[in-house]
C-alpha cells in the first residue's frame, strides 16, 4: 500500500517513480537527459537534446485544435541532492526512496525531488496519454537549474516553437505565479597560511546539527536558523573568552539551500577544554530558547578530537568572524505593496576551509535591481574591510509580472470554473526560469503553477498527494482552453 506507483493520476505517478530511479542531482544530467530523449522518441516524437543538454519534446496538436497558441510545458531535470547527517546515500548512483507519509510523499532521509520532478512527470504524462485534448506541445526540461539555471541561460532564441509558456515549478497548488525574484552569487575568499597549533592545546570537533533548512528563497520568510551564521556567534565566544583558535570550518553545502548543519576544529587550552564544553551546552540551551517553535531539533556539540596540522593565524580568523557576525543574512525587505511577499535576501549558504584558503558562497535575489545592488554592496563593504576577496557572479535577471497576460486570464477562469474559486496571483521570491527565458523570448505570455510542496531543498522535502491530483486535473482543463492563435 506504500507504492506511489498506485497513487492517483498513476501516469503521473508511475512517471514520478520512474524519475526517482534515475540519479539527477545537478551537474549530473547525461543519464536523465538520455533518459528523458528516449521517452519522448519511444512515443514516436521529434525528441531531442540541445547543445547544453536541455531536452525538447514535441507533440502535435489533437485534431481541432490545430488552430490553437502552441503550448511549452517547462521544468528542470535536476533535483537538490541534500541528505541527513550520516545517511549512505550516493545521489550519483542510488534511487531517491519514495514512500507516501500520510497525505503526502517524502522520501528516506534525502531530498524527495518533488521540485522538479512532479512537475516533470506531468509533462512526460501528456506526451504520452492520446486521449486528451490539447494544442501542439512542447515539452522543455533544462538541466541545471539549481545550480545556476545554466539550461535556461544556453537556451538559444530559435530552438523553442511555442506561443504560451506554462512553467510547472511553483510550489503552492492554487496560486498562478507571474513573476519571480532574479538572484546573484556572492564568492568570498580569505586566503590564509596555516600557522602552528599553540602549545599544549587539545582539539576539538564543535558539531551543529539539526536544523530544518530549506529553500533560501521560498522558505526565507520563515525565520529558520542558519547554521553557518549561529556557529560563527558561538566561534566569536570562544575565541574572545575561551582562548580557541580555529582550524577548519564547514558549513552549507548549497547556495539555495539554507544550511542546516556546521562543522568546526578548535584547539584550546589543556586546562580550558571543561569551560568550552560548559560554554557549548550554554550556547545549546540559548539556541533552543531562541528558535522555539521554529527548530526543534537543535543540537550543538563538542567531542575531542586529533589535533590539527595547524591554525588559522589569529588576525585572519577575528576578521574572519566579526566579517561573518555581522553579515546580513534573511530578509533584507519585503514589498511595500505587498509586505506578505520578500523583496529582498540574502542567503549565508556554505562556508568551507579549503586547503590555504576559507570560502564563503551566498545567494542574494531580489525582484528589484537596485535593492540587490546595494545588498551586494553591503556584503562587499563587510568582507573587503576584513581583508577577503569578494566577487559576484552568477547573476539572473527577474521576471516582471504581466497582470494583463492573456494566459493570466485564461487560466484564471479556468480555474473559477472548476475549482468554485479564483486562484491567487503571487510572485515567488525565488528563481524562476521563466525571466531568462523571457531575454531569448521577450513577446512569449509565460506563467507558473504546480502542486503543493513543503520543505524542498531539505531531506523534509514532501509532495501533498490531493494536490498533485488537482494539478493534473487542472492541466488537462488548461490544455483542453488554450486560446486560438
Amino acid at each position: 500500500m506504500n507504492d506511489i506507483r498506485n497513487l492517483e493520476p498513476k501516469a503521473l505517478w508511475n512517471n514520478f517513480y520512474a524519475l526517482t530511479q534515475v540519479p539527477r542531482p545537478s551537474g549530473k544530467k547525461e543519464q536523465i537527459g538520455a533518459f528523458l530523449e528516449d521517452y519522448g522518441k519511444s512515443l514516436g516524437l521529434q525528441s531531442f537534446r540541445d547543445e547544453i543538454g536541455n531536452v525538447i519534446v514535441r507533440k502535435p496538436a489533437t485534431p481541432g485544435m490545430e488552430n490553437r497558441q502552441a503550448v511549452i510545458l517547462q521544468t528542470h531535470m535536476d533535483m537538490v541532492p541534500q541528505k541527513n547527517s550520516g545517511v549512505a546515500h550516493n545521489f550519483g548512483t542510488d534511487p531517491i526512496q519514495a514512500y507516501i507519509d500520510g497525505d503526502w510523499v517524502t522520501a528516506k532521509d534525502t531530498t524527495l525531488g518533488s521540485d522538479n520532478g512532479v512537475g516533470l512527470a506531468a509533462s512526460m504524462a501528456v506526451l504520452a496519454d492520446n486521449n486528451l485534448i490539447h494544442p501542439a506541445i512542447e515539452m522543455l526540461v533544462t538541466v541545471d537549474e539549481e545550480t545556476g539555471m545554466h539550461g535556461a541561460f544556453a537556451l538559444q532564441g530559435n530552438v523553442l516553437k511555442g506561443d504560451v509558456l506554462i512553467n510547472l515549478d511553483s510550489e503552492d497548488e492554487g496560486e498562478l505565479y507571474v513573476g519571480c525574484a532574479g538572484g546573484l552569487d556572492a564568492n568570498i575568499t580569505f586566503p590564509y597560511i596555516e600557522v602552528p597549533v599553540p602549545e599544549g592545546d587539545v582539539a576539538l570537533k564543535v558539531s551543529l546539527t539539526g536544523l530544518k533548512g530549506g529553500h533560501s528563497g521560498v522558505d526565507i520568510h520563515l525565520q529558520r536558523a542558519n547554521a553557518n551564521k549561529l556557529m560563527f556567534r558561538f566561534l566569536k565566544t570562544a575565541v574572545a573568552e575561551y582562548e580557541a583558535r580555529l582550524a577548519t570550518i564547514k558549513g552549507g553545502s548549497l547556495r539555495n539551500a539554507i544550511p542546516r548543519e556546521a562543522f568546526a576544529v578548535l584547539t584550546v587550552p589543556s586546562d580550558g577544554v571543561d569551560d568550552l564544553l560548559d560554554l557549548v551546552a550554554e550556547y545549546e540551551d540559548l539556541f533552543v530558547t531562541e528558535f522555539t517553535g521554529v527548530e526543534d531539533n537543535i543540537s550543538l556539540t563538542a567531542e575531542e578530537v586529533a589535533l590539527p596540522s595547524g591554525v588559522l593565524p589569529e588576525e585572519i580568523q577575528d576578521d574572519l568572524i566579526n566579517a561573518m557576525v555581522v553579515s546580513f543574512n534573511g530578509v533584507f525587505r519585503v514589498l511595500p505593496e505587498l509586505p506578505s511577499v520578500v523583496e529582498t535576501s540574502n542567503n549565508v549558504a556554505i562556508v568551507r576551509s579549503y586547503g590555504n584558503e576559507v570560502q564563503i558562497r551566498m545567494l542574494l535575489r531580489s525582484s528589484v535591481d537596485s535593492r540587490k545592488d546595494e545588498l551586494a554592496s553591503i556584503i562587499e563593504s563587510a568582507f573587503s574591510m576584513a581583508g577577503a576577496k569578494v566577487e559576484f557572479t552568477g547573476g539572473y535577471p527577474g521576471w516582471k509580472p504581466n497582470l494583463d497576460s492573456p494566459i493570466l486570464k485564461e487560466m484564471t477562469k479556468v480555474y473559477e470554473v472548476k475549482f468554485g474559486k479564483t486562484p491567487k496571483v503571487m510572485i515567488i521570491h525565488a528563481g524562476l526560469e521563466c525571466g531568462i527565458l523571457g531575454t531569448n523570448y521577450p513577446d512569449m505570455d509565460m506563467i507558473s503553477f504546480g502542486p503543493t510542496i513543503r520543505y524542498p531543498h531539505s531531506p523534509d522535502e514532501k509532495v501533498n498527494i490531493e494536490t498533485v491530483q488537482k494539478f493534473w486535473d487542472y492541466l488537462v482543463a488548461i490544455l483542453e482552453n488554450i486560446p486560438v492563435k
